[in-house]
């Protein structure tokens, strides 16, 4: 039996309501669900209000469904001139939920010393204020821009040995060029939610295909997630950005062969 907990993000499903997107995981048998869109808006506090009035009201919905929240999904950045203040808006629905994280991107393209310097004090800044408020969620950083390069992934993770990491295991594959194997040796221990999906080559580029479809090497990658124990793997279907994508109905059906 898996030990892993299936997900998928809601970029799939971008139209549907929180209730709609529950509806959608319960009919494939998923237990939980990743937030990042939400009945079209991005801006998911307001998303979730519309939908639930209040954090008790959406605790409450929670309460009365078997489906968790794995994740939410803010545009935050760590690295850059941005600072972490839009966090504040989501915090107050997390913990009314008892979302384990908030995901923030890492930004950034080449890191400079500075940089590094720069994330660790404003994570320490960030547990610090965790820790005096008694909050449940933490932070995962998505390995999505600087984080997708091994070197400066490894880098990172040497820095900052207590920061919890979003892999996205396909990006660090196809934009860092790094087996999959090879990064989950590197970074195994910081990890606690993993995003995957699949690509193929074409003559012009590579372009997101149904799982099982492209060239991604899931098949060599599950066992290791597999025998990490519990961990959110989590369907990332980009039909929100990619529109031109088939409907995530069926990229839950197709994942079935990687699941």
């Amino acid at each position: 039996m898996s030990t892993l907990t299936h997900c998928f993000s809601t970029l799939g499903c971008s139209d549907l309501s929180v209730r709609q997107a529950a509806e959608l995981a319960q009919a494939y048998g998923i237990p939980a669900v990743e937030l990042r869109v939400i009945s079209g808006s991005l801006d998911i506090p307001q998303a979730l209000a519309a939908e639930f009035g209040d954090p008790a009201g959406f605790r409450h919905w929670l309460e009365n469904t078997p489906i968790r929240i794995a994740g939410l999904g803010t545009s935050a950045r760590l690295f850059g001139d941005e600072n972490l203040a839009e966090l504040e808006q989501f915090l107050p629905w997390a913990e009314a939920a008892r979302v384990p994280f908030l995901r923030i991107f890492d930004g950034g393209e080449i890191l400079s010393d500075a940089d590094y310097i720069q994330a660790g004090e404003r994570l320490a800044q960030w547990q610090a204020d965790r820790q005096r408020r008694g909050l449940v969620v933490d932070l995962m950083i998505e390995t999505h821009d600087a984080l997708a390069q091994p070197a400066q992934l490894s880098e990172f993770v040497t820095r900052l040995p207590t920061v919890a990491i979003l892999w996205d295991a396909h990006h660090t594959w196809a934009k860092g060029g790094a087996d999959p194997l090879a990064t989950w040796r590197s970074i195994a221990p910081h990890v606690v939610h993993v995003h995957v999906k699949d690509s193929a080559l074409c003559a012009d580029g590579r372009h997101y295909v149904l799982p099982g479809q492209g060239d991604f090497p899931m098949a060599t990658l599950m066992p290791l997630l597999e025998a990490a124990g519990p961990l959110p793997i989590s369907l990332e279907w980009e039909r929100h950005w990619h529109n031109e994508l088939p409907p995530l109905d069926q990229a839950l059906q197709a994942a079935r062969s990687w699941w």
